[in-house]
């Protein structure tokens, strides 16, 4: 038994880690600066989470895994190499956490968590106890994370500072690719370069899925190695995956149709989730399960009961009419997608998008396109922006707001006054969206809170 202590070990990265490591029986210790719901999940399931940082935290630890946003000076982190403990960061450790299982590794810009569970659920479904590690909480498994006893580990390829190219993949599924990061990929063809090299990765033999309909994707395929099989899907004919006939059903998810190889007939694929960009990734994860020779049919079912992600179009509740949704989208075409599917599902309600921008890097690299991600909806607020790992800049959301021709958009930067706005202007058959990598969730709980204990009247 290793004893392991994660530095951030609340955050999505490091948490769905420190349950697989728990779930095959090493000690588990972790430090964070608060106590995330993740957090609290692996104290009750043993680990010995620690609030704050402290160079005492490390005592007794064999390896030191730190999060991406963990900097050398941290006390943690020079204990430990004063001590002679490794001090790995996920790059690092992820081929000694995947060993001895087929790797199936999901990247991508965008619909990489959703893909990712997508998998863990079918594959859960069809008897073959997967690993897995998504960067959200499977709904329908109740977690994020899984030490299986089969043949397959499925992970969500990160490439937050070039995270996945610690991977080993015997499939790779890359759903797109458009740039994000520019903290760690300051041009386009910066952050293309770290999915090449990704690709350049996957195991001899193996198969690389990847989405014909983005351009990005699709050059990526033209360019990995001849020793790997390529299997493109999208909506172009003579795909081996193609999608067609894509729609809602009105108040539910999206439906399509979808031919694979060796069959004239396509199936028709019933999701309960909405979204065109989620049959792109229920397409992706259905080619990955018959390209494994698994039970496609079978698959096809077990996506017909996928009930999402946490934070992915993920319905709070609904109170006095109103229905409040947190969405992790933070990147223009995340809004855009998420904003089409609530109109998808939503088509005659009046929809609010609350929009926390989330870092200033982001913010200002793709202002041009954050100023007309909002078409979908009838309200737009936005929040000041989230630093996460950043430090404060001289740069706020209200530049991106001047930019904006929403014929209702407005900045109000603290989360608490969005929150008594919302309360004083949402009526019955709103649809409020909020739309955050941050801490902006805390809107919803505020709104419902409120809605549960004050009707709201028209």
């Amino acid at each position: 038994m290793t004893h392991y202590h994660l530095i951030g070990i609340g955050g999505t990265g490091l948490s769905p880690i420190a349950r697989v490591l728990l779930e095959r029986g090493h000690q588990v210790s972790g430090s964070d600066m608060q106590l995330s719901p993740m957090a609290q999940e692996l104290r009750e399931l043993g680990a010995r989470v620690l609030i704050g940082h402290d160079a005492g935290n490390i005592a007794g630890a064999d390896v030191v895994i730190r999060s991406s946003a963990i900097p050398d000076s941290n006390p943690e982190v020079a204990a430990a190499l004063q001590a002679g403990i490794p001090v790995l960061k996920r790059v690092d450790f992820l081929k000694d956490l995947t060993a001895g299982q087929q790797v199936i590794a999901v990247a991508g810009t965008h619909g990489k968590t959703t893909t990712t569970a997508m998998l863990a659920w079918c594959l859960q479904q069809l008897g073959v106890d997967p690993s897995f590690v998504v960067g959200g909480q499977v709904k329908d498994l109740h977690k994020n994370a899984h030490a299986g006893q089969g043949d397959y580990f499925v992970i969500e390829a990160d490439e937050y500072d070039g995270m996945f190219l610690g991977l080993r993949p015997d499939y790779l599924v890359v759903t797109n690719i458009e740039h994000d990061h520019p903290d760690c990929y300051p041009t386009p063809a910066s952050y293309f370069q770290a999915f090449l090299k990704l690709a350049r990765l996957v195991q001899p033999g193996g198969k690389l899925v990847a989405c014909a309909d983005h351009p990005r994707a699709a050059e990526l395929m033209g360019l990995v190695n001849t020793a790997l099989t390529v299997i493109p899907y999208g909506t172009a004919p003579n795909l081996p995956y193609r999608l067609s006939s894509i729609h809602h059903d009105h108040g539910c998810g999206v439906v399509f149709d979808l031919t694979v190889p060796g069959s004239a007939e396509s199936r028709e694929i019933r999701l309960g989730i909405p979204g065109n960009h989620n049959a792109f990734n229920a397409a992706a994860a259905l080619a990955v399960i018959n390209e494994a020779g698994l039970p496609l049919e079978n698959a096809i079912a077990a996506l017909r009961q996928f009930s999402g992600t946490g934070r992915r179009f993920d319905i709070q509740g609904e109170v006095n009419g109103i229905t409040v949704i947190d969405d992790y989208a933070h990147h223009p075409t995340e809004i855009r997608s998420t904003l089409s599917a609530a109109r998808c599902r939503y088509p005659e309600r009046r929809i609010w998008a609350v929009w926390q921008p989330h870092t200033y890097s982001r913010t200002r690299e793709l202002m041009q396109d954050f100023k007309d991600a909002f078409g979908d909806c009838d309200h737009v607020i936005v929040t000041e922006i989230y630093a996460s790992r950043e430090k404060p800049q001289n740069f706020s959301s209200r530049e991106v707001v001047r930019l904006m021709s929403h014929p209702d958009a407005r900045q109000i930067p603290a989360l608490k006054d969005v929150s008594q706005y919302l309360i004083e202007h949402l009526r019955p058959g709103d649809v409020l969206l909020v739309l955050s990598a941050g801490d902006a969730d805390q809107i919803s709980r505020d709104v419902l809170a409120y809605l549960k204990g004050t009707a709201i009247h028209a």
